[in-house]
């Protein structure tokens, strides 16, 4: 535990600092907390340039698992979140560390492994039972192992396969989504992860699609507002700011359109019905 504070506490510290360097302009800052996938396929960025446009306020953000984004919520240390483990966000709320929760976009995950696929899952159409047959033939698996989205969402698909891996088929990343690609393109290895990351990194690595499709797959993201009730000193209008612009029709049309261009296809796909 004292561990993760650590981790969680340097990782504040260069929130902190990485926001301020180029703050010359009397703005706000507004500390956004979220995925380590929005920032891998460069979307965050586009997003960021757009919502500084109206001088007022600097988006300082930091691209954790949403498990860390949400540490970062309940103490302080962030504005707004942007995160993706549905449960997780609930119950995030339901302590009243949260408000204004709103699922507004998603995409999904896939099943990635070596195109031999020595555990024959191309065959398979569900989630479990692909994690079954890598289970059976004690086929390497990554895991981000860093309480992520990605993460919980990998353990929910164990659960329902009703099967554990071999410790010594089971390798522990605890990084984010591209370091955990990486790691599993090296060793040969299956890896859960969303589309948007595997498709920025496509060209890098030699892991192939096995396993897609399942519903069981699909991924969500939310925005949640950190509580001012608890945190009086979060920047409420700000984070509101920039709340409304990510569920503004401008947000809407660059999300919507990312990715075709550069990758051929479009990585996010947007649910909340702009007004």
């Amino acid at each position: 535990m004292k561990h993760t504070k650590f981790i969680l506490g340097a990782a504040a510290a260069a929130f902190f600092i990485f926001g301020c360097r180029n703050n010359s302009a009397p703005r706000e800052i507004v500390r956004l907390a979220t995925t380590t996938s929005v920032q891998d396929t460069g979307l965050l960025d586009v997003l960021t340039d757009v919502f500084r446009k109206d001088g007022k306020y600097t988006l300082q953000s930091i691209a954790v698992g949403s498990g860390q984004a949400m540490q970062l919520g309940k103490t302080g240390e962030a504005d707004i979140l942007w995160v993706h483990s549905p449960d997780d966000e609930k119950q995030f709320v339901a302590e009243g560390y949260g408000t204004g929760r709103t699922t507004f976009l998603h995409n999904d995950f896939v099943i990635l492994g070596p195109d031999a696929d020595p555990a024959g899952i191309k065959s398979e159409k569900k989630a479990a039972d692909a994690f079954k047959k890598i289970a059976a033939a004690k086929a390497l698996f990554v895991s981000r192992a860093d309480k992520s989205g990605t993460h919980k969402k990998e353990l929910k698909i164990w659960a329902a396969a009703k099967v554990k891996p071999a410790k010594e088929a089971y390798l522990e990343a605890g990084q984010g989504m591209s370091g955990t690609l990486s790691i599993a393109n090296e060793k040969d290895a299956y890896v859960l992860s969303d589309r948007s990351t595997y498709l920025s990194m496509k060209n890098n690595i030699g892991l192939v699609i096995v396993s897609e499709g399942d519903d069981a797959l699909i991924n969500r993201y939310s925005l949640i507002l950190v509580n001012t009730a608890k945190f009086p000193k979060v920047n409420a209008g700000g984070a509101r700011a920039f709340f409304d612009f990510m569920l503004s029709k401008p947000a809407r049309e660059i999300i919507e359109n990312y990715g075709r261009e550069k990758y051929g296809q479009q990585l996010f796909f947007y649910d909340y019905q702009s007004k």
